[in-house]
């Protein structure tokens, strides 16, 4: 049996058979930071053979050195492994999108983007399927106290004697011109964040990971492995401090628009920035998403569609021989327009 986003129940692919997941009902918890930092050991990247024997065809396969879901290259059969990372997932967010919607959303998406190669948007059209990945997230929350020193510009105006040529001769004309009064600010913001999301692996880009959200993570479940049933899905690659460093520059974004209303006025200069993060604590989570990938004059395009959302992100190639005729058409436009100015008016 298989986990289905349309029904949320395990069903049977065969006879269509559904059977609800029964979890515990536990607390979705938040752990301390710094306690887990304390008592982690170093963790290494070191090799670690996952062979897994199939239940239904009896064929062995290798997994990824990460992955803990998988499905049998032979039968298809779902195959589930032990996590060997010692922070593990105690909360995921079901998929919710299934397969075919998802491939609907990404083939609207590749249809209105601009400039892309003709190879790009065909491949897409076609029957290749789309991976199904629980991706591991940290979530972090944290009450921030920042101390900043900067400057505040208060726009103010002067008159001045300003030359100007009008019909061919030189005049005078008094004119208001800005200026900027900059005064010394400093001062203290605090903001609490919780779930700040952080992609702890490296099967997708950065960007991707980011750019993917928001997560709805008032939607976390308590974890079972009857949800990763029929779908790929990975431990952490990227550990709980690493990924608390990528935390701080997602708030840090946050923090500096608060200084910036803080200080006040027209402009506003930085020069500073003292932040302490107190209280701070974390889940190790699974998100889902479907991704994609095109090759296209060797290089890799990677594309992912929150299976949550809806929402896609992605990569994109660009089709040089469409933008230069988009260019040249342009440029004839202008010089058309031009041709019927001079001599039809």
């Amino acid at each position: 049996m298989v986990f289905s986003p349309a029904s949320g129940k395990l069903k049977c692919e065969f006879c269509g058979t559904e059977r609800a997941i029964v979890s515990d009902q536990l607390e979705v918890k938040e752990y301390n930071f710094k306690e887990a930092l304390a008592t982690l050991s170093h963790e290494s990247d070191q090799i670690i053979d996952k062979t897994v024997v199939c239940k239904k065809c009896g064929s062995s396969f290798t997994l990824t050195p990460f992955s803990i879901s998988s499905n049998c290259p032979y039968c298809g059969t779902p195959a589930i492994t032990d996590f060997v990372r010692e922070i593990v997932p105690e909360s995921l967010i079901p998929f919710q999108i299934g397969e075919k919607e998802a491939k609907e959303r990404f083939k609207r998406w590749i249809g209105s983007l601009w400039f892309a190669p003709t190879a790009f948007t065909k491949y897409f059209r076609g029957n290749d399927k789309l991976k199904g990945y629980y991706l591991p997230y940290w979530t972090y929350d944290s009450d921030t106290a920042t101390r900043y020193q900067g400057l505040r510009g208060d726009t103010y105006y002067v008159t001045v004697t300003r030359t100007v040529i009008r019909n061919g001769r030189e005049e005078q004309m008094r004119v208001q011109e800005p200026r900027v009064r900059w005064t010394p600010a400093n001062g203290t913001v605090m903001l609490s964040f919780d779930d700040v999301t952080v992609g702890a692996n490296k099967t997708l880009s950065r960007a991707i990971l980011d750019s993917v959200g928001p997560w709805n993570t008032q939607s976390l479940k308590p974890f079972s492995e009857e949800y990763l049933s029929g779908f790929l899905a990975e431990e952490y690659t990227i550990g709980l401090d690493n990924g608390f460093e990528y935390a701080k520059v997602k708030m840090n974004h946050h923090i500096e628009n608060a200084i910036r209303r803080d200080i006040g006025g027209d402009q506003q200069q930085i020069h500073a920035i003292d932040t302490q993060y107190r209280h701070t604590t974390y889940k190790s989570v699974l998100f889902p998403l479907w991704t994609a990938s095109f090759k296209w004059k060797g290089r890799i395009y990677n594309y992912a569609i929150n299976a949550q959302s809806g929402k896609i992100s992605g990569e994109r190639p660009y089709s040089v021989i469409k933008i230069l005729i988009a260019v040249i058409l342009a440029v004839a436009i202008v010089m058309a327009a031009l041709y019927y100015d001079r001599y039809y008016e």
